[in-house]
């Protein structure tokens, strides 16, 4: 089949010969009588003109796409199925799950959170998954967390959402070992969760590069990665945090090009909120305080690691959940309530079902 361009090509010779053979012709012919000549090229000019002339536009484009092949053709009517015109999607309730309001009844009442009220937060169809549905939604599923004690409170989360109350007390001990990883089977959720204790971004990109030397098959088919406290509090230095970030970026792009079928969600935990007075030592306050945080915090954008900028991972913002959760959320400054970490893996939970277009 010839394309386009090949084909206005092909065109564009054909009128040359409609327009010049006859020319030739009549110059061989009619070489003795001038004003016959004339006459009959400004005829045929004419005759030739007026029938591509409702081409032009479209023949002028397909010309110079032709002659320049970065610049597409882009089409400005909407009446195929095939039009490359972009229209808005379902992925375009990512940006606002984060829209959460937060409620306090009373000073010594918990905090309860919910979705922000429409537009957005309606149309969209976001929604707190009851057990059920968590299940039908992750059945089958090989859950991975891998970071630092914000990522095993994530873990906890999902943990608290998917089993019974009864059985959270020993799960719950051995998913608080010190610096351990964890490994759960939950056949009648029919689901496998992993947590694996990687407090520094080098660890993180080590189980990335393992993973990819895995089979698509056998990989996760949720990732959940969280780091940077351990970070703060032992090098401070920012720069490097973002070098390091890059580093892991990298790794989740050759692990996500190496399964172009089955890639893996990925997420990303961001730093929570800190308060400088809680935390419980001199040395913590010293080199976590909000200025590092900003700059830290800043590395991660600029790293290009989160979906947001181009990158692999979708940002879980633990920073803003715990803000919007207030002081009164935690006991260290540092790690929150359970109520913040149920609301990041709900926003997952929505995510997950934006991003495989289910409904429950």
């Amino acid at each position: 089949m010839v394309g386009p361009a090949a084909a206005a090509q092909l065109g564009a010779l054909a009128a040359c010969i409609v327009l010049f053979v006859p020319l030739g012709m009549a110059g061989w012919h009619l070489s003795r009588n001038k004003v016959l000549f004339f006459s009959g090229a400004l005829f045929i000019s004419l005759a030739v003109a007026v029938h591509l002339a409702p081409h032009l536009p479209s023949l002028s484009l397909l010309l110079l796409s032709s002659l320049s092949p970065s610049a597409p053709i882009i089409s400005t009517t909407s009446s195929s199925s095939s039009d490359p015109i972009t229209t808005p999607t379902f992925s375009s309730c990512l940006p606002f799950l984060h829209d959460i309001d937060w409620h306090q009844e009373s000073p010594s009442s918990p905090p309860t959170w919910r979705w922000a009220p429409p537009p957005h937060a309606a149309a969209c169809g976001f929604q707190r998954l009851p057990r059920a549905d968590a299940s039908d939604l992750l059945n089958g599923s090989w859950i991975l967390v891998a970071g630092d004690s914000q990522a095993r409170l994530l873990a906890l989360a999902l943990l608290r959402l998917l089993l019974d109350p009864v059985a959270l007390p020993p799960v719950e001990a051995d998913l608080f070992r010190r610096h351990s990883d964890y490994h759960a089977a939950l056949p009648t959720r029919g689901l496998t969760l992993d947590f694996v204790w990687a407090p520094f971004e080098s660890n993180l990109t080590a189980l990335l590069r393992g993973l990819r030397r895995r089979s698509p098959a056998s990989r996760p088919d949720v990732v959940i990665l969280g780091s940077g406290l351990w970070h703060m509090l032992h090098f401070t230095n920012s720069s490097l945090y973002g070098e390091s970030l890059v580093s892991l970026k990298r790794a989740a792009v050759a692990l996500l090009s190496t399964a172009p079928a089955q890639p893996p969600h990925m997420f990303w935990l961001g730093l929570p909120t800190l308060v400088n007075s809680m935390l419980n030592t001199e040395e913590k306050r010293v080199r976590m305080n909000a200025t590092v945080w900003d700059e830290y915090d800043r590395e991660v954008s600029e790293s290009t690691i989160l979906r947001s900028s181009g990158g692999p991972l979708l940002l879980l913002d633990i920073g803003l959940l715990s803000q919007g959760c207030g002081q009164g959320c935690t006991t260290d400054g540092m790690h929150y309530d359970s109520v913040v970490y149920e609301a990041a893996f709900h926003i997952m939970l929505n995510a997950l079902l934006i991003e495989s277009q289910q409904r429950i």
